[in-house]
């Protein structure tokens, strides 16, 4: 967990803006939800590796007693805890408040999550995250909306260029049943071949051994590993069943295919869309389409998302397709220079000892009313170090105030 600066703080405040922006642009509408959950709801076997991960918060009013009787059952310790994603509090806000909500629904939630993680960098117990998710819609359109907007996002920060990998979690189901492996070993499956990138081929192949997967289809996932890499178009029919073996759905690549098609129509006819077979993501809630958004200047993915329409229904009582994005907005704040937008438009006025509270204030008032910041500094005996911390402060400019300056004398000087 991090404290900021002001210029940091001022930095990430300037991103923030942009993002909502460019949602609310797209028709989203922002969301506010506790920072608190129901601890039964935070760890109903949704939120997958994360639900190990959560903060949870002691019962008001027990005894040592208490505390020691429960020690080996945290449910009976703890009833609520810190949320560790945005997705289980947007469900359970949903089943709360539906009929108050149209029916397809476009929601947009940026605010702080907590997960007990392992500190290092780019890895936080505190971070921000920025979702956008549509409820209601269970069609491929809403899946390129929230690319179209992410991708958006990309481009109002001055990132072009950026792509999104594409899977969908049917397909993998179908492919690990292709390849034999039984119902029961497939979830472990998954969390071996989504490392894919890390370890490798030989890397996955060995592990699933040691997990003790059926060998066969161990040999036959092995195989299709190491075949030769398929060709065909940027993201079209092709390509997609190149990447896939025989025996998967027609309907589930052509669910991809005409995804592909409306994200293309809508960017003038580029597809910024990679199929990547073997993406997996890791929450337990994904039910159809998956996918990362990537950016050609790192090797790790800005953010993620896909379609969980099975979660809103355990609040609910009723099936409610959803779909959801999240921005990694600790990644992409470090990724992007400081600019000069970060500190347009900010002024320090040194005044002389002598010159009225009034005359100053009078200044400041009249810079303020014309959109400039504005901090008050009286001189001091070491004027370097006092315009060097205010350039660090994110300020652009300075001008000294004597007992004669007025708004039309005022002289502003550049910060180096």
């Amino acid at each position: 967990m991090r404290d900021f600066l002001p210029a940091d703080k001022a930095r990430r405040e300037r991103v923030l803006a942009v993002i909502r922006e460019r949602y609310r642009a797209h028709g989203f509408d922002e969301i506010e939800t506790p920072v608190l959950e129901d601890y039964d709801r935070l760890h109903a076997g949704i939120g997958g590796d994360n639900e190990k991960l959560s903060f949870s918060i002691l019962k008001r009013g027990m005894d040592a007693d208490g505390i020691r009787a429960a020690a080996d059952d945290p449910s009976a310790l703890a009833d609520l805890g810190l949320r560790y994603d945005l997705t289980v509090p947007l469900a359970r806000f949903y089943a709360t408040h539906r009929a108050q909500l149209p029916t397809v629904f476009r929601a947009i939630q940026i605010a702080p999550v907590w997960r007990a993680e392992r500190p290092q960098k780019g890895r936080y117990r505190q971070f921000v995250q920025c979702d956008i998710d549509v409820i209601g819609d269970a069609s491929p359109r809403a899946e390129a909306e929230l690319m179209i907007a992410s991708l958006d996002v990309l481009d109002a920060l001055g990132l072009e260029g950026g792509s999104i990998r594409v899977n969908d979690r049917r397909a993998l189901d179908a492919m690990l049943d292709v390849f034999g492996f039984i119902a029961d070993e497939r979830p472990g499956v998954l969390i071996t071949i989504d490392k894919l990138d890390k370890i490798g081929v030989s890397g996955v192949v060995a592990e699933l051994r040691e997990r003790g997967a059926t060998p066969a289809a161990v040999d036959a996932c092995s195989a299709y590993l190491e075949r030769p890499q398929g060709g065909g178009e940027a993201f079209g029919e092709a390509q997609i069943r190149a990447g896939l073996p025989d025996g998967i759905p027609d309907e589930i690549v052509e669910h991809l295919v005409d995804l592909g098609a409306t994200v293309a129509a809508a960017r003038g006819g580029r597809v910024p869309l990679v199929f990547d077979p073997f993406l997996v993501r890791g929450m337990g809630y994904y039910t159809g389409t998956i996918f990362e958004l990537a950016h050609p200047s790192v090797d790790y993915s800005l953010g993620g998302g896909g379609r969980y329409d099975g979660m809103i229904g355990r609040f609910l009582g009723q099936q409610v397709a959803a779909v959801g994005f999240s921005i990694g907005f600790e990644r992409l704040v470090d990724l992007l220079p400081e600019t000069a937008a970060d500190c347009a438009g900010s002024v320090v006025l040194v005044h002389d000892r002598d010159v009225p509270l009034a005359q100053l204030l009078a200044l400041k008032t009249h810079l303020v009313a014309n959109g400039v910041r504005v901090r008050i500094e009286q001189r001091a005996k070491n004027m370097k170090a006092l315009l060097e911390r205010s350039a660090a402060d994110g300020y652009t400019a300075f001008a000294t105030v004597g007992t004669e300056t007025t708004a039309e004398t005022l002289e502003l000087k550049p910060l180096a």
